[in-house]
């Protein structure tokens, strides 16, 4: 880098500091204002953007209807991150870390909240025992890879994706070291489905919905656009776990459900029953 930072002796908080979530970054955590969340018909109330976090659990909960899990029926409330939705009263309530995804379940008494995309996609898998093995070994497997993803994915994101495609200014040393980092994470992938069919092995199951809205949006790039820059093609093993997955109908529903950007036939802002994949998406909408 050209220029160096000293920093202070004691961190302030400059709100001018600039990059795409400049607006909505802050220190501290709360409520900023008053606001009711809706609630709809279904037991599952999902408040979302359709971020890769986001489609892990649009992608679960279609998965779950695709088996005619009924129970599992939703209703999916867009969530705009970059005009602060997500700290109003009502979504600081279920998830006190105003992050998306954040799911209600109004079938328990009380509502059961719960946050975090991985803690949702655990929670959805043992409720209606799905895509989570039985076998005390498979088991294990999968939570090795759902909570690989946990802990790597912010530096995929908040570590590459932002330096390379979000920051005000592009530096090479986050650049590189972040690179580096999502590159050796990608061959951790590609040696794993070498030899195995999904990422715990001959089964899909709630590793694979966690993984593939990160790691398969980035090697055929639809994040970031960074997919010639990362050399995505030598990852042959985790393109073909990802086309592989793409297939799947719920995957494809899953994908758009809280969309707001990209070709308006793969935008469903809201979800409420499933015939609005047909009828609600944005060029129904806007004929």
């Amino acid at each position: 880098m050209s220029n160096t930072y000293t920093p202070p002796k004691v961190w302030q908080w400059d709100q001018e500091s600039g990059g795409k979530f400049a607006s909505i970054n802050r220190p501290i955590a709360g409520a900023t204002h008053d606001k009711e969340l809706p609630v709809g018909k279904h037991p599952l109330q999902l408040y979302s953007l359709a971020t890769p976090n986001g489609v892990k659990v649009t992608v679960m909960l279609e998965e779950l209807l695709e088996l005619g899990i009924t129970e599992a029926e939703y209703d999916a409330h867009l969530v705009q991150i970059l005009e602060g939705d997500q700290f109003s009263s009502g979504f600081v309530a279920v998830n006190p870390n105003s992050k998306i995804p954040a799911l209600l379940d109004v079938s328990t008494q009380p509502p059961t909240r719960v946050f975090e995309s991985g803690s949702i996609l655990l929670y959805l898998a043992e409720k209606f025992n799905a895509f989570l093995p039985q076998d005390t070994a498979k088991r294990t497997e999968t939570m090795n890879w759902l909570f690989w993803q946990m802990g790597s994915a912010p530096l995929l994101g908040g570590g590459f994706g932002h330096f390379y495609a979000y920051a005000p200014e592009k530096y090479e040393y986050p650049i590189n070291r972040y690179t580096m980092e999502i590159k050796r994470q990608l061959d951790v992938l590609d040696r794993q489905l070498a030899e195995n069919t999904y990422i715990a092995g001959d089964e899909y199951t709630i590793a694979d919905m966690a993984i593939w809205p990160w790691y398969g949006a980035l090697v055929t790039n639809q994040v970031y656009d960074a997919a010639e820059f990362i050399e995505a093609h030598k990852y042959k093993n985790v393109l073909r776990w990802a086309e592989l997955i793409a297939k799947r109908p719920a995957v494809q529903r899953g994908r758009i459900v809280n969309k707001t950007w990209g070709d308006l036939n793969k935008q469903l802002h809201e979800r409420h029953d499933a015939s609005d994949f047909k009828l609600r998406t944005q060029d129904q909408l806007e004929k």
